[in-house]
């Protein structure tokens, strides 16, 4: 049903386009013969276009035929070609292993001798590395490394000219440790700047300038030492870098040839002041306490010895002065001679214990800071631990270094805990000791006074 349908609608399409065609030709023919001469020609165009076509279809499809037939050769040529390379191929890879296998039947011992000569090199090449020396004679290590590089190939051998440098090389690294020279480098200063110095290296060991500063040499590279050795050590290298001859002292670093590790942990070492400044608030804190304990201590020790002397004074007097305790309770009994003995007793009583608080002033306050610093010391281990593992779980383990510092700095006010308790508690027991003497000398002529008032009583 479709089918006839489409077909339908193509002649009627066909028609319509003929029957447009015929009213154009229509509208220009002005007769009949005039239209029947131009469809005559227009079948006759019609032919001669089609004979045209017809032909050159045939031409492409010879020229296609050669074509098919040019690309088949040409498969065929590169097919016999990619054999001819995989049988040479194979050939070349027989041949090497034979001059492989000739190679290493003619080297016989000398496989050994540059095996021996590979590491001799590899070890000196990271030496050199980080050898003082080569920021005197930088570049050293380049030629080891590429001649490491040519002996580990399986079709070069070293020369007789480098072999004789590797041997060069190693002669004057050992006289480059035991000489001390002077040379001109370019140096970093700690806040980055580079400018030529006069350097002097002591061996293998220390770089200094010619102010006495410690250089680091890493990387091809010198920079001055951010934080010098504290001590004499940078004037005796000032004195050494412009000595002329003679002896001379130098704090020398014995890890020098291995990368000066002994010197950087010196450095890196904080001062009193740093690792107080590391007990942060609750250093300050503690610090605070124990100034304030010691200048209370030393007061009431000035105290308690000028009231000691006027006491010892007034022993010694029989008149009752009333510039120190005893003579005070002494001049109870001389107002009151005709008073009773329980009576006295009490008033005497009365103006001892007047007199203790006085004495023991201040004794109570030391005996609780001996006892509290060493708490506050334990609250800043405990608050500075906490914040170490904070670190360790945010950062990770990873840094030993890093998280021994945070324990370190933890135990400072641990530390200073330790220093305000131990010195206050011999402060207390001292300045108690005196205010207990002198407490003690009360008691003891009070109770004197009593027996002679009551002696003289019984005798009246």
């Amino acid at each position: 049903m479709s089918v006839k349908f489409v077909k339908a609608a193509a002649l009627a399409l066909t028609g319509v386009l003929s029957f447009s065609a015929s009213a154009v030709m229509a509208q220009e023919a002005k007769s009949l013969d005039e239209l029947l001469n131009y469809v005559k020609q227009g079948q006759v165009t019609e032919a001669k276009e089609n004979r045209a076509r017809e032909a050159k279809f045939s031409k492409d499809k010879a020229n296609q035929a050669a074509a098919l037939k040019r690309a088949e050769a040409e498969r065929a040529r590169q097919e016999q070609l990619s054999a001819e390379l995989e049988a040479k191929f194979e050939e070349n890879q027989l041949l090497i292993a034979a001059k492989q296998e000739q190679l290493q039947e003619r080297l016989g011992t000398l496989t050994e001798l540059f095996g021996h000569l590979t590491s001799a090199a590899g070890d000196l090449s990271s030496n050199l590395e980080v050898s003082l020396a080569s920021a005197q004679y930088p570049g050293r290590e380049v030629f080891l490394k590429d001649l490491i590089d040519k002996m580990s190939s399986s079709d070069q051998l070293p020369s007789i000219e480098e072999i004789e440098r590797v041997w060069f090389e190693l002669m004057r690294e050992i006289r480059e440790t035991g000489v001390v020279t002077k040379f001109d480098a370019e140096v970093a200063s700690p806040a980055g700047e580079r400018a030529p110095r006069e350097v002097l290296r002591v061996g293998a060991f220390n770089l200094v300038d010619t102010d006495g500063n410690y250089l680091s040499y890493d990387s091809g590279s010198l920079s001055e030492l951010p934080r010098q050795p504290s001590g004499p050590y940078t004037g005796w290298a000032a004195d050494l870098a412009n000595a002329t001859g003679g002896l001379n002292s130098f704090g020398i670093d014995p890890t020098g040839p291995t990368g000066g590790s002994f010197l950087a942990a010196i450095i890196d070492t904080p001062t009193l002041e740093e690792r107080w400044h590391q007990g942060g608030y609750v250093g300050y804190a503690i610090t605070a306490v124990g100034i304030f304990a010691f200048l209370l201590a030393i007061w009431r020790m000035i105290v308690l010895t000028a009231v000691g002397a006027k006491v010892n004074s007034q022993l010694k007097s029989d008149k009752a002065n009333d510039n120190n305790p005893l003579g005070r309770v002494l001049k109870i009994h001389e107002d009151n001679p005709t008073m009773d003995t329980e009576t006295l007793e009490l008033k005497l009583s009365e103006g001892v214990l007047k007199e203790t608080p006085k004495l023991e002033s201040g004794l109570t306050l030391l005996k609780i800071i001996a006892a509290v610093a060493p708490l506050m010391g334990l609250l800043g281990t405990v608050t500075g631990m906490i914040i170490t593992f904070q670190a360790i779980t945010i950062f990770g383990a990873g840094d030993p270094k890093a998280m021994a510092g945070g324990i370190s700095g933890a135990l400072i006010t641990t530390v200073l805990g330790l220093l305000v308790a131990i010195p206050t508690v011999l402060l207390h027991t001292v300045v108690n000791g005196r205010a207990q003497r002198i407490i003690h000398i009360l008691d003891e002529q009070t109770t004197g006074m009593i027996a002679e008032h009551t002696e003289a009583n019984l005798r009246s």
